[in-house]
């Protein structure tokens, strides 16, 4: 039987086949994908084959699985040395961001941004909780659309609660399987209940005295949209830890250095202290943003250069 997963427990899985017929599956033996170890080697978003089990009814066992076309992974947040699959076979990715009740840093957008561009999957980001912004955040949501918009990146402003914007983010979704992320708290169970009031997901405040969201989504799942397409929820994230960038090519995912580097003098620059870096010219004349130059250099420090 030829299925998608469509959510993932740890040790059982979700699947189900072209004719819409679910089904539980786990895995026989071992998988090591694309020569990478995970944590979750079938992920959300999978096209595997799967056989009947005679043991446990309606049960099956997944025995392989098709060729990805993408994946987004992340460092284990159990262990810094294994992977951790989000989610495959992606035709796009939604950053669900909030400028106040959870803040979202731009570090954290700045990574995730990254590993879209690493793993090929187009990125959007929508900004959320638009309700709660007094003028401080207005101004700071404004400077930051130009900055992502001027590099290519689509930007939305969206409030649930009023349901303003919301109609313009549902059309991205449209015959697209999409993944959507963000820290605990910037509304993704209230975004997904919006589209399948039925389902009423769990939905929690952020916590008071650490001003950060409550896990609400304790496993990824995937929906199909009523109107097509399927969105791919994602469990909370309070870090986005990259996995398998070098130092030297962290730049070609940051798309207003990548259009320079060519022009930097040596070909390896590392646009920190090198002479002639048009980079480093760039951010001096406001062409690239000083606040995505810092991110640049924090992820660049951030970097395990050790080989496991």
């Amino acid at each position: 039987m030829k299925a998608y997963v469509y959510k993932s427990t740890g040790s059982w899985y979700q699947v189900r086949n072209q004719n819409g017929e679910t089904f539980n599956a786990r895995i026989k033996g071992k998988f090591k994908i694309d020569n990478i170890t995970s944590t979750n080697p079938i992920a959300v978003g999978d096209i595997v084959e799967a056989y009947k089990e005679d043991i446990v009814e309606d049960s099956y066992v997944i025995t392989d699985i098709f060729p990805r076309t993408n994946y987004i992974t992340r460092q284990s947040p159990h262990n810094k040395h294994l992977h951790h699959i989000v989610a495959s076979n992606l035709d796009q990715s939604i950053l669900l961001a909030t400028l106040k009740d959870p803040k979202t840093s731009s570090g954290f957008i700045d990574r995730f941004l990254v590993a879209s561009e690493a793993y090929h999957v187009p990125a959007v980001i929508v900004f959320n909780k638009s309700d709660l912004y007094k003028t401080k955040e207005k101004e700071k949501f404004e400077e930051l659309k130009s900055v992502y918009e001027k590099i290519g990146y689509q930007v939305f402003l969206m409030s649930i609660n009023e349901n303003s914007g919301v109609k313009e983010v549902l059309e991205l979704l449209r015959n697209k399987t999409t993944l959507i992320s963000g820290h605990s708290g910037v509304g993704k169970s209230s975004f997904i209940n919006s589209i399948f009031p039925e389902f009423l997901l769990k939905t929690q405040d952020v916590s008071g005295w650490s001003g950060k969201g409550l896990h609400t989504t304790t496993f990824a799942e995937m929906f199909d949209l009523p109107f097509g397409g399927k969105i791919i929820d994602t469990p909370g994230m309070r870090e986005f830890a990259l996995m398998d960038i070098e130092e030297e090519e962290l730049s070609h995912y940051f798309p207003e250095m990548k259009a320079l580097i060519n022009k930097c003098r040596f070909n390896n620059c590392m646009h920190i202290e090198e002479p002639a870096c048009v980079v480093k010219k760039a951010v001096e004349n406001g062409e690239i943003s000083y606040e995505r130059y810092v991110s640049y250099l924090n992820i660049l420090s951030s970097i395990d250069t050790k080989k496991w």
